[in-house]
């Protein structure tokens, strides 16, 4: 488990949302790429793709990120090449909206950027998982709001207040390592001991009022009965499941992708890869 140094709160501007513009040269993207699977959104279509994370199907699969890490950089623009190269409309310059992990985000988020460069993005804008998990939710993040995320190989605990990242634990332990139903013992004691430790290092009330309105749960983990049973018995604190929540982070990325192109920062001209915009990380 590795903490987040607790940075300080504050406030993010609030921006009109209006419909994105059905046009050839408004193109936007959004990505999720986990470790098992990488899921995209185009606007105006929908989630386009929900596929297992490699970079050429068959026998000599490589899988490009592992553990929340993107181990292969040149394997994962290759990934994207031929998942979305011959998807996105010709002669345009997508934005590209991107979840990254709140722990090791820089290094993954500029590796998401060298990446990306592949579809040759006017924009791209990161955005921290669990925020885009409580976006899909519509969670009220006028208050603190703890969230859950249980993936195949990386459990993350994010804790935020005022939308922003307070603090946050991370574990290599996902629902590939339970071994059969019932055994989901060593996430929920993960999970369990992320946030006791999140308890015990913070001076203030935030994390207990989070913990009190009940963590929001999302990931594939949150699919799996026995194991939020087991976490509400554990944590003796209510659990609310994202609707859909192996596709909560896409679904929020999307609302972002929606929001963003009426920012003044994402239609000025940038050097591909590099987004400046509100949501930016």
């Amino acid at each position: 488990m590795t903490p987040v140094p607790r940075p300080r709160t504050g406030s993010s501007s609030n921006h009109r949302h209006r419909p994105w513009p059905m046009c050839r040269q408004c193109c936007g993207l959004a990505l999720d790429m986990g470790s098992a699977r990488t899921r995209a959104w185009i606007a105006g279509r929908g989630m386009i793709l929900d596929v297992p994370t490699i970079t050429f199907p068959g026998a000599g699969a490589v899988y490009p990120i592992q553990r929340g890490a993107i181990v292969d950089v040149p394997g994962t623009s290759r990934m994207l090449d031929r998942l979305l190269g011959h998807r996105l409309p010709r002669l345009t310059r997508p934005l590209v909206v991107v979840t990254t992990p709140v722990l090791d985000g820089p290094t993954y988020r500029e590796r998401a950027r060298t990446a990306v460069e592949v579809l040759r993005p006017r924009t791209v804008l990161t955005v921290p998982t669990a925020r885009a998990i409580a976006l899909a939710a519509d969670a009220d993040l006028s208050r603190p709001l703890l969230v859950v995320d249980i993936g195949a190989h990386l459990t993350e605990v994010v804790l935020l207040a005022e939308g922003m990242v307070f603090d946050a634990r991370r574990t290599a332990v996902g629902t590939t390592d339970i071994s059969a139903p019932g055994t989901s013992a060593e996430v929920v004691e993960a999970v369990t001991t992320m946030i006791t430790s999140m308890l015990r290092q913070d001076r203030t009330s935030v994390t207990a009022d989070a913990l009190c309105r009940g963590a929001l749960l999302a990931g594939g983990g949150a699919l799996r009965p026995d194991l939020t049973y087991r976490l509400t018995g554990s944590l003796h604190a209510p659990l609310r499941a994202v609707p859909a929540p192996h596709t909560a982070a896409i679904r929020g990325a999307a609302k972002i992708l929606q929001s963003a192109h009426a920012h003044p920062s994402t239609r000025s001209a940038h050097p591909p890869g590099r987004g400046t915009g509100p949501h930016s990380h």
